[in-house]
């Protein structure tokens, strides 16, 4: 038997189903902030869980929820008592942010120097390296007993500690230059000043600001080890009173103070990076596409 052939009109009357539109089944991802957050949450928790059923001593290690009533009860207290944490705060500030300006700035302007000179580099190279090395807690009582117990022996602290890793860090930027770039500004007969400006300085910013995220860190070290030292006023020394008095929560508080001041700088160091070299992508692999 033959089969039978499907008429014209019944053929053009079929028409094809259009099928249901896809819905994604994927979940919506968690933002890195969203877990970092989680992160903080699991851990603080974890921290009060594992204090109180181990009964560890309060002296050893407080619970998170000591730290946060004595975080409070120092942020409850007036800013205008020399007793309160905003007081201790403001000087321990003040402190940091005069150091790491003035030790970053002598730090980039030598490495600038030393960077254009290479006899001079020679010279400097060794008396550089040894500095370095150098212990900065060992020399800290010194130079408290050279400035005494104000604001200028913590200042002197935190120079020394951020002057190296901008000096160090900005003469390996200026060193990483593309020679190619510099012969092609020499063809079009540059001048040294344009060179520098054009092709030296902005190849340098980012090893720069490497060096002064790493300042920042050193700025809030150099504080607190010159309060230790001798103060009349700061965090260090509010730590130090705490601690004589047993009060380890109110001591982990003003730590909680210290990590958040050193974020902060961190944050502001990144969005003017972000802001300054606006022209490099943030993306390594495209970082290597560009380079290549």
């Amino acid at each position: 038997m033959s089969a039978m052939p499907i008429s014209g009109s019944t053929a053009s009357t079929t028409q094809p189903v259009p099928a249901p539109p896809k819905t994604s089944s994927r979940r919506p991802r968690l933002g890195t902030k969203t877990i970092s957050l989680l992160l903080l949450v699991l851990l603080l928790a974890g921290w009060e869980f594992g204090v109180r059923f181990f009964h560890v001593p309060k002296f050893l290690i407080p619970p998170v929820s000591d730290i946060a009533v004595a975080l409070w009860r120092g942020l409850a207290t007036s800013p205008f008592a020399k007793d309160s944490l905003w007081y201790h705060s403001a000087i321990t500030i003040a402190e940091i942010l005069l150091g790491f300006f003035v030790g970053s700035a002598v730090g980039l302007a030598i490495g600038v120097l030393v960077s254009q000179m290479p006899r001079v580099e020679a010279v400097v190279e060794p008396y550089i390296s040894a500095l370095q090395s150098l212990p900065k807690v060992a020399v800290a009582p010194i130079i408290v007993v050279w400035l005494g117990f104000g604001i200028g022996s913590k200042v002197a602290i935190i120079c020394l500690l951020t002057f190296f890793p901008v000096l160090v860090t900005s003469i390996a930027g200026f060193k990483a230059v593309d020679p190619d770039r510099i012969d092609l500004l020499r063809s079009l007969s540059a001048t040294p000043w344009q060179i520098f400006r054009k092709a030296k300085f902005p190849s340098a910013l980012p090893y720069v600001f490497a060096g002064l995220n790493m300042a920042a860190a050193f700025a809030v070290v150099g504080a607190i080890v010159g309060e230790f030292v001798g103060a009349q006023a700061g965090l260090g020394v509010l730590i130090q009173q705490m601690e004589a008095q047993m009060d380890t929560g109110g001591s982990f508080s003003v730590f909680i103070v210290l990590s958040l001041i050193g974020i902060a700088m961190t944050s502001i160091l990144r969005r003017i990076q972000r802001r300054v070299l606006h022209w490099m992508p943030q993306d390594p692999s495209q970082q290597r596409t560009i380079n290549v």
